[in-house]
């Protein structure tokens, strides 16, 4: 059913809402006269479906590209058999959104090209679609910028920018080592998001070698606090599903002109 077609069936009162929220403010002051005849009435609930229609359409368009999933593999194409180990129930329990009724995290935690970024981005997908906000950023693209404010109110800014959205989607924690500083502020933006909202972190490194990633720095312990309070861990493991999907399309190209060769030889024959 569309929302044009649901309008139909909303109640006096469900109407008189939906006209509120869509600020039609002079058709609510003559709202018992328009209503009071039956053709204008038609029309009315006519249009207010329609407007609806076009605002959720829009709305959801705008979250979308404000998300910067980008494109991603569906989870429905993706193929459970490849990874080692994969726990597909608390995957596909996480793309209930439940996680995000009480602000917990979700860490997707596994080597290179196992899958993490696109449950990543499917998890930002259906928190968009549910209505919810959400933004997919990288590491060092968010840590970058963060450090490269070179005002503090600028910095606070773009703090409460990335402390927004319903659920804050940070790729490959774990690629690339940085500074204190920029241990500081991935500190201090997950500190503001806690208990507040989602954050959805992809690692290829267990929190015992954060270190590793941050060193020296003397707030890992209780970002990994923050991060772990309330969080679904799942690990991911197994060879890299790109690698697998780029050897067969070798082995296709390699069948194709294979093919091809024969049927070379044989026209000249």
């Amino acid at each position: 059913m569309t929302l044009s077609d649901a309008a139909a069936t909303l109640s006096d009162a469900q109407l008189r809402s939906q006209a509120g929220e869509l600020r039609l403010h002079g058709l609510l002051d003559r709202w018992a006269e328009v209503m009071g005849q039956p053709d204008q009435a038609r029309w009315v609930v006519q249009l207010l479906g329609w407007e609806a229609a076009e605002r959720h359409r829009r709305s959801l368009e705008r979250r979308l590209r404000d998300a910067h999933i980008g494109r991603f593999k569906s989870l429905a194409d993706f193929d459970w058999q490849w990874p080692a180990q994969c726990d597909r129930a608390a995957v596909e329990e996480l793309m209930t959104l439940e996680f995000l009724k009480d602000a917990s995290n979700v860490v997707l935690v596994g080597p290179n090209g196992v899958g993490k970024t696109m449950c990543a981005c499917n998890l930002g997908y259906q928190a968009v679609l549910a209505g919810r906000t959400a933004l997919f950023i990288t590491a060092g693209q968010l840590l970058g910028e963060l450090a490269a404010l070179d005002s503090d109110s600028a910095l606070r800014r773009r703090l409460r920018h990335y402390a927004a959205p319903d659920v804050l989607l940070i790729d490959e924690v774990g690629y690339l080592s940085y500074s204190n500083r920029h241990a500081d502020l991935l500190f201090e933006l997950v500190s503001r998001r806690y208990q507040h909202k989602s954050t959805v972190v992809t690692t290829n490194k267990a929190f015992a070698e954060w270190g590793e990633v941050f060193p020296n720095a003397a707030c890992v312990v209780s970002l990994i606090d923050r991060l772990m309070h309330r969080a679904e861990v799942v690990r991911i493991e197994g060879k890299s599903y790109r690698q697998k999907e780029a050897e067969e399309r070798e082995a296709a190209r390699k069948v194709e002109r294979a093919a091809k060769r024969t049927a070379t030889r044989a026209r000249k024959q």
